[in-house]
């Protein structure tokens, strides 16, 4: 049964981390572009939506770490 619950937490953070790598701005892309920040964006540096964008997927990134070394031991 735990290991249920721990296979689809794993599938939604994987979803979630896939979604927020591609929100990312590449060459001129991203969140900053989408909200119509491309030339602001570049003058001002990081703006607070890219900082908590990047939390955001570090946070998604050690919950995928942590999720894959849970399913890992439990699934020897």
């Amino acid at each position: 049964m735990l290991t249920a619950v721990i296979i689809v937490v794993h599938v939604i953070v994987s979803a979630a981390l896939i979604f927020l790598v591609l929100l990312h701005s590449g060459k001129g892309g991203g969140l900053s572009e989408m909200f119509g920040g491309g030339l602001g964006a570049a003058a001002a540096g990081s703006t607070v939506a890219e900082r908590n964008l990047d939390r955001a997927t570090v946070a998604c990134a050690i919950a995928f770490a942590f999720t894959t070394t849970i399913l890992a031991i439990r699934l020897q």
